[in-house]
C-alpha cells in the first residue's frame, strides 16, 4: 500500500442518485459516477452536471468521496465540450476524475489542477514502469489491468508511489482490459465510447451458409451457447491477499446493476474489510458472505486472473444462473411510527409475506408483513409494484434497508 497505516478503501458504483444513496447507506468509502456523456456506461442513468453537484454535496456530508468518470477515448469534435465539462467539475469539486485518454489527462492537469486524476483500467496498466510514467504526468491513482495477478500487483505497489486500485467484484469483459470491438461491429455502438450492447452475453448458435435456419449446437445446453460469456469476479474469500498486496482501493463493478446487487455487495465487502482491520491475525472468512453474494444475480463466480489459474477464466458456456432464494420486493424510504415503515414497492407485496430485510449492519433479519396500508389509510391485502405504501412489520428499519421475499427466485 502506498501509505503506511492507511486502510484499503471500498469503492462502489453509483449509476444514479438512488444507487448513490444505497452505496453510502451500506458503507462505501467512495463512489464513482459519471454524467450523461464522456464515460463508458452511457446506459446506466448517470447524472447531469447539476446532479453531480448534488451528489458530491450529499456524499461529502456523509464523509464519502466521489470520483467522476471521464474515461472515454475522445474524438476531435469533442475537445471543446470536454474542456468545458472539466471546468464545470472544477467548480463542483469532486475528489478525483477518472481518465484513460492522455489528451484528457493533459486537459485535466491544466484546467483542474486542484482535483486528483485517477487512471482508468481502460489505460491497460500492466507493469510498474508504466505506473512510473503516469506518476510523472500527475496521476495520483492507477486502476491496474484486470489481467494481472496478485503477485504482479504487489510488485507494482512496492515500486510505485501512486495509489493502486483493483476490481474486487463484478462483471468481467471478455476483451483485454475492456477494449472490445464486438459491439461496434455487431450493433454499431462503440463500447469504448460508453455504448456497449454486451454481445459477449448473447446466445449464439452455428449456422452453415447453405443451410439457413438450421442451428447446430456446440458446447450447448437447453438455453443456448454462450461462447464469449465470462464469469463474474468475486474476491470475497481473498480480502487479506488483496490488502497485503498493497491495493489501496477495492472497486466493485456495476453502475448498470440494480440496488439489490449494490446493497449486497457493498454490505458484504464492508463487513469483510472491517473484520480484517479489527483483527488482521485472527481474521476468518464467513460463509454467510458468499451465501449473500450467491443470492444476487450472477454468471457464476471466479477469481479472475489474480492467482494465475486458467480454469478461473474459462468462459461460462452455460450462462449459469444460480437459484437466488428470494425476490427483492421493496425499499424502506421512511417511517411514520415504530414498526410502521413507508416502503417503495418494486415487486408485488402481500400481507403475511415472510420476508428478510437487508439492513445497513448486522445479519439478515427475518420478519413478516403484518399490515399493508395505502396512502389514504386503507388496509389492503397486497401492494403493486411502483406504489408507495405503509407496511407494519415486527421490527423497525432504516431508510434504504431492502425488503426481500423469502423462498422465491429473483
Amino acid at each position: 500500500m502506498s501509505q503506511e497505516n492507511k486502510k484499503t478503501e471500498l469503492l462502489a458504483p453509483a449509476g444514479n442518485f438512488e444507487k448513490l444513496e444505497v452505496a453510502v447507506h451500506f458503507g462505501a468509502d467512495a463512489v464513482y459516477l459519471a454524467n450523461k456523456e464522456f464515460s463508458l456506461r452511457n446506459y446506466s442513468g448517470n447524472f447531469t452536471v447539476n446532479e453531480i453537484n448534488k451528489a458530491v454535496e450529499f456524499a461529502h456530508r456523509h464523509n464519502v468521496k466521489v470520483y467522476v468518470a471521464c474515461n472515454i477515448y475522445s474524438r476531435n469534435f469533442e475537445q471543446d465540450a470536454i474542456h468545458n465539462y472539466l471546468g464545470q467539475l472544477g467548480d463542483i469539486g469532486p475528489d478525483a476524475v477518472i481518465v484513460a485518454d492522455p489528451g484528457i489527462v493533459q486537459a485535466a492537469r491544466n484546467i483542474i489542477p486542484e482535483i486528483s486524476i485517477h487512471l482508468s483500467t481502460q489505460a491497460n496498466t500492466t507493469n510498474f514502469q508504466t505506473v512510473h510514467f503516469w506518476e510523472k504526468v500527475g496521476i495520483k491513482r492507477v486502476n491496474v489491468a484486470r489481467e494481472l495477478t496478485i503477485k504482479e500487483i504487489k510488485e507494482i505497489s512496492r515500486q510505485c508511489s501512486a495509489e493502486i486500485e483493483a476490481f474486487v467484484h463484478g462483471a468481467m469483459c471478455i476483451s483485454y482490459s475492456g477494449r472490445c470491438l464486438l459491439s461496434t461491429f455487431m450493433s454499431k455502438r462503440d463500447s469504448n465510447r460508453g455504448m456497449c450492447t454486451h454481445p459477449c452475453r448473447w446466445n449464439y448458435s452455428l449456422v452453415e451458409e447453405l443451410r439457413p435456419g438450421e442451428y447446430m449446437p456446440f458446447a450447448e445446453d437447453d438455453r443456448g451457447s454462450y461462447i464469449f460469456n465470462s464469469k463474474d469476479l468475486c474476491m470475497i474469500e481473498h480480502i487479506p491477499d488483496m490488502i497485503e498486496a498493497g491495493i489501496d482501493s477495492l472497486k466493485i463493478e456495476g453502475r448498470m446493476k440494480g440496488i439489490n446487487y449494490l446493497a449486497s455487495t457493498v454490505k458484504v465487502y464492508r463487513e469483510a474489510l472491517d473484520l480484517y482491520y479489527a483483527d488482521p491475525v485472527g481474521y476468518t472468512f464467513k460463509q454467510e458472505w458468499i451465501d449473500e453474494l450467491a443470492a444476487v444475480n450472477n454468471r457464476c463466480y471466479c477469481n479472475g486472473f489474480y492467482f494465475g489459474d486458467p480454469d478461473q477464466v474459462v468462459p461460462n458456456y452455460s450462462n449459469y444462473k444460480p437459484l437466488k432464494g428470494h425476490r427483492f420486493i421493496g425499499k424502506v424510504i421512511g417511517s411514520t411510527k415504530e414498526h410502521l415503515m413507508t416502503v417503495e414497492v418494486r415487486n408485488k407485496i402481500f400481507k403475511n409475506d415472510r420476508v428478510e430485510v437487508l439492513c445497513k449492519t448486522g445479519p439478515l433479519v427475518n420478519d413478516q408483513v403484518v399490515y399493508i396500508i395505502t396512502p389514504d389509510g386503507k388496509p389492503v391485502d397486497f401492494a403493486q409494484p411502483n406504489s408507495i405504501v405503509s407496511i407494519e412489520m415486527n421490527n423497525a428499519y432504516l431508510p434504504n434497508d431492502l425488503i426481500r421475499r423469502i423462498g422465491e427466485d429473483e
